[in-house]
C-alpha cells in the first residue's frame, strides 16, 4: 500500500544549505492544546467496544493528516488537526544512523525533507537540522519529529498507530513504548501473522493491526497467541465486506477499512465526484475505523450522518475558547 523508495548510498547524503538549525522548528513545548482529544483511559479495546455502541466511527489520519503548508509525519501537522478532528494518527518510525526513532516515511530523504540520500545513514545531530517539506514540495519550517516526542505529546490527546518502515527494529519501538508506559494508547501495525505474533510479545498490552480477509486468518492469530480483543482488522482498501465487518465485530475485533491509496483511492473517487457521504455509507456497513488522506472532509461528512464521536463521548472530549 506503501510506495517504496530505492535508498543511495552513504556518498550521496547531503543537507541543503537553508540557515542554521534555529531557524527549523524543532521543539513541541509551544504546541497548542486546543480542540479534540482522545483518551481511551487505560483500556483501549474498552475504549473502542464504547464507541462502537455509540455508533460512532473514528478517522485515522494517514501519515499524520498532511495537507498544503503542514507536511506529513509531523507533530505540527497532527496538532493542527487535533483542532478540526478527532483522529488516530498514523505515524512512520525511521531509524537514523545512530539508532534515534523518528517520524519518516520514505528509504530516502528526498520527497518530504531539504536532505538528501538514504533515511538510514545520517545522525540526528543532522537529520533534525533538516526542513520538513510539504506534499506540493515547499518548505514548511518544520523539522523531522523524534518518535519519542511524538509518543510523549500524544499522551491524552489522541492514539498512535505505528508503522515500522524496514530500518526500524519492533525492539527499539517497544523499548520506548514501556519506557513511557504508553502500550493502552498505541496500534503496531503488522503485515504478516509472524510480526503480529512479534509485535505481540513484545508489547502484549498493545493492540495490532493486521491485514484480514477470512475469518480464518483471524482463527490463525488467535491460535498463534493473539486474543481477539488485541487484534483491529484491517480489511483493504478495494471494496467494503459488510459480511467480513459483521463477522469481525462479533468476535470483539475493530474494522480498519481504508479510502486511501492514492490516484485510484476511494479517497480520490470521493473528491472528484463530491459524494462526501460515502465515508458515512461505509460506517454504517460495520466499519469502526476509516483509514484516509481526508481525515477532516470524512469527519464532517461523519458528523453529519450522526456516525462520529461527539465530545464528552467514551474518552473524546473538545476543548478550547473559540470551540
Amino acid at each position: 500500500m506503501k510506495k517504496q523508495y530505492v535508498a543511495l548510498g552513504l556518498g550521496l547524503v547531503s543537507i541543503l544549505a537553508f540557515g542554521c538549525s534555529d531557524s527549523v522548528t524543532n521543539t513541541v513545548a509551544d504546541i497548542d492544546d486546543a480542540g479534540w482529544a482522545i483518551d481511551p483511559g487505560g483500556d483501549l479495546n474498552a475504549f473502542f467496544d464504547c464507541l462502537e455502541e455509540e455508533g460512532a466511527t473514528l478517522v485515522a489520519a494517514h501519515r499524520g493528516g498532511p495537507y498544503p503548508g503542514y507536511p506529513e509525519n509531523a507533530l505540527q501537522t497532527m496538532a493542527a488537526l487535533m483542532t478540526d478532528v478527532p483522529a488516530l494518527m498514523e505515524i512512520d518510525v525511521a531509524t537514523s544512523a545512530d539508532g534515534v526513532l523518528y517520524l519518516h516515511h520514505d528509504d530516502t530523504l528526498e520527497r518530504t525533507t531539504t536532505g538528501r540520500g538514504a533515511a538510514d545513514v545520517m545522525p540526528w545531530s543532522e537529520i533534525s537540522r533538516l526542513q520538513l517539506e510539504d506534499n506540493d514540495g515547499r518548505e514548511t519550517g518544520f523539522a523531522p519529529t523524534r518518535f519519542d516526542d511524538a509518543l510523549r505529546w500524544a499522551e491524552g490527546r489522541t492514539i498512535l498507530e505505528i508503522d515500522f518502515k524496514k530500518t526500524t527494529r519492533y525492539e527499539d519501538v517497544a523499548a520506548e513504548v514501556k519506557n513511557q508506559d504508553a502500550e493502552d494508547r498505541v496500534i503496531l501495525i503488522a503485515y504478516s501473522m509472524a510480526s503480529a505474533a512479534k509485535l505481540h510479545e513484545l508489547l502484549p498490552g498493545a493492540m495490532i493491526s493486521l491485514s484480514l480477509d477470512t475469518q480464518s486468518e483471524l482463527n490463525r492469530a488467535v491460535a498463534a497467541g493473539i486474543p481477539d480483543d488485541r487484534i483491529l482488522g484491517f480489511t483493504g482498501i478495494e471494496d467494503p465486506r459488510p459480511r467480513l465487518f459483521s463477522i469481525l465485530n462479533s468476535r470483539d475485533v475493530e474494522v480498519i477499512f481504508g479510502t486511501l491509496g492514492g490516484a485510484d483511492s476511494i479517497d480520490n473517487d470521493i473528491a472528484k465526484s463530491g459524494y462526501e457521504a460515502l465515508y458515512a455509507d461505509i460506517a454504517s456497513q460495520g466499519a469502526d475505523i476509516i483509514a484516509t488522506d481526508r481525515p477532516r472532509e470524512a469527519f464532517a461528512a461523519l458528523a453529519a450522518a450522526g456516525r462520529a464521536p461527539e465530545a464528552g463521548e467514551c474518552g473524546v472530549t473538545r476543548s478550547g475558547a473559540d470551540l
